[in-house]
């Protein structure tokens, strides 16, 4: 008994140290941890060439409270990454402990080597402070063994040119109008509205926006112009049903919302259970009273079922390898960027099995009985995510009654020359435009539908529709029309379990 009293002073002592961390002892404390988190879940998809969020993203999810030196530190991180590894390696000064929380001590070198001391309490940074002139001494012989004379000449083998491009705001016109956004804007900032896209607004670059007063609430939200180009370019008329099929984060779908001024209804789709948090969080924030959240696969859904069968409108926008975003997702960063060439066997497996999924869901668009317009759409420079997916689902799309529209029509980059209709795709460059991404818009000609009575497996055998395949007999249609689903598909398609979240 006695021992156990002993002890509880040493206890007490050590709980009472914790409040007397200053404001920026604090704040540096928590600013590392959070970075640790961002910089763990970008390393570990990097790693196994998993399409996750980007840093932005991650970092200005609600769940980071200090974004700012979060965002910075997980940059800067990242930026001296393979010098930290080759010093911790060289320095040989990890146990096991901190070797399962590396991606901490990955945030505690870069402050203690290259960043600003302003503090460091916590186990964590005073077990590497005390290594300090190990850490250093490793650094020095890093840069004789590489015959560089400073630090920069090391950073210039892994950097890429900074990608300078506009700030771009899409107004939410069902909280504001632009010319009152405008006004507010002004205050600050040189502001001119986009040329091609309503309610997009364009500002220099760099403007840092994240804390401002029409961001927080959801005024207007901080979009690219190519990525703002998708839901304009399905242009759903208000009282629609219309479904994204792929809806994290969330942008794209609530301004649907937004182009349908609150009508109507919009299912926004995302299977993945972390993602749809921050779905939720954007609709929210958007003040949107006719978005209806489904947590579950697209794939799993049946065009048939009395919820979808009514659907007007799908905007598809499937993972990809995104490609055409890595200056914005900062990519540039990540080591598999470094890795260089010895990647690309492994890259080009992964893109084709982007796209045969890809293919699968544009596949599954089509067999929604009353769709009208479908856009299809990715974040990649890819042709064989772009033209290569719509090419080969052109003539199933035609069976269907399908045709391709040519949205912004004064729009000058159009899909590479590699099929017939080329010129009504649109493609933004990641040089010229600073983004590339691919849209192409599948239309239905009136009086083409799907008989509403069967289910997918069998909807494209019997078609309605004013083309010269209209008197094909139906054993004809079977042979030259390709059949949509195979058993392995079945198996995938029905063995996903999801639930749907309403949100008011």
């Amino acid at each position: 008994m006695a021992r156990f009293k002993a002890k509880q002073p040493s206890s007490g002592a050590a709980e009472k140290k914790k409040p007397r961390m200053s404001n920026a002892e604090r704040s540096a404390y928590f600013s590392r941890r959070e970075a640790a988190k961002v910089l763990r879940s970008v390393l570990q998809g990097d790693a196994h060439r998993r399409a996750v969020a980007s840093i932005k993203s991650l970092v200005y999810s609600p769940s980071i409270k200090n974004k700012k030196a979060t965002f910075a530190l997980v940059c800067q991180t990242l930026k001296h990454l393979p010098i930290i590894k080759d010093v911790l390696e060289g320095a040989n000064i990890l146990n096991s402990r901190w070797k399962r929380q590396v991606e901490l001590v990955y945030i505690i070198t870069y402050d203690i080597l290259f960043g600003q001391e302003i503090s460091f309490v916590g186990d964590a940074e005073k077990f590497l402070l005390q290594r300090k002139v190990s850490l250093q001494s490793a650094l020095a012989r890093l840069l004789v063994r590489k015959k560089m004379k400073c630090i920069e000449d090391l950073l210039d083998r892994y950097q890429t040119p900074d990608v300078s491009k506009p700030r771009y705001v899409r107004v939410n016109t069902l909280k504001l109008d632009v010319d009152s956004a405008l006004i507010d804007l002004r205050k600050q900032y040189m502001v001119e509205k986009d040329d091609l896209v309503p309610d997009l607004l364009k500002l220099p670059p760099k403007c840092d926006l994240h804390d401002h007063p029409l961001v927080m609430n959801g005024s207007v939200f901080m979009q690219g112009k190519a990525s703002s180009m998708v839901a304009a370019a399905l242009d759903p008329d208000p009282g629609w049903e219309v479904l994204d099929a792929c809806a994290a984060p969330g942008n794209k779908t609530v301004h649907l919302a937004a182009l349908m001024r609150g009508k109507g209804k919009v299912i926004a789709c995302e299977l993945n259970k972390e993602r749809i948090k921050r779905l939720a969080d954007t609709v929210r924030l958007s003040g949107a009273c006719n978005i209806e959240v489904f947590h579950g696969d697209f794939l799993s859904l049946d065009p048939k079922d009395p919820p979808y069968s009514k659907v007007r409108a799908i905007l598809l926008d499937p993972s990809c390898s995104g490609s055409g975003t890595v200056a914005e997702r900062l990519d540039h960063l990540l080591p598999s960027h470094a890795a260089g060439q010895s990647a690309n066997v492994d890259e080009t497996e992964r893109l084709t099995k982007l796209a045969s999924f890809q293919k699968k869901v544009l596949t599954h668009a089509l067999c929604f009985p009353q769709v009208e317009r479908i856009v299809y759409s990715t974040c990649s420079i890819h042709q064989i995510e772009n033209e290569d997916v719509v090419k080969s689902i052109l003539p199933l799309a035609a069976s269907h009654g399908f045709r391709l529209g040519t949205p912004f029509p004064k729009w000058h980059r159009r899909g590479l020359p590699v099929l017939e209709g080329f010129e009504h795709l649109v493609r933004t460059d990641p040089v010229e435009d600073k983004e590339g991404f691919f849209i192409a818009l599948f239309v239905r000609e009136e009086g083409s539908v799907i008989h509403p009575s069967l289910s997918p497996d069998s909807s494209h055998l019997s078609l309605v529709q004013r083309t010269k395949r209209k008197n094909l007999s139906k054993k004809e249609a079977r042979i030259r029309m390709p059949t949509l689903y195979g058993g392995m598909f079945k198996m995938f398609l029905y063995s996903k379990p999801s639930f749907r979240v309403n949100l008011k």
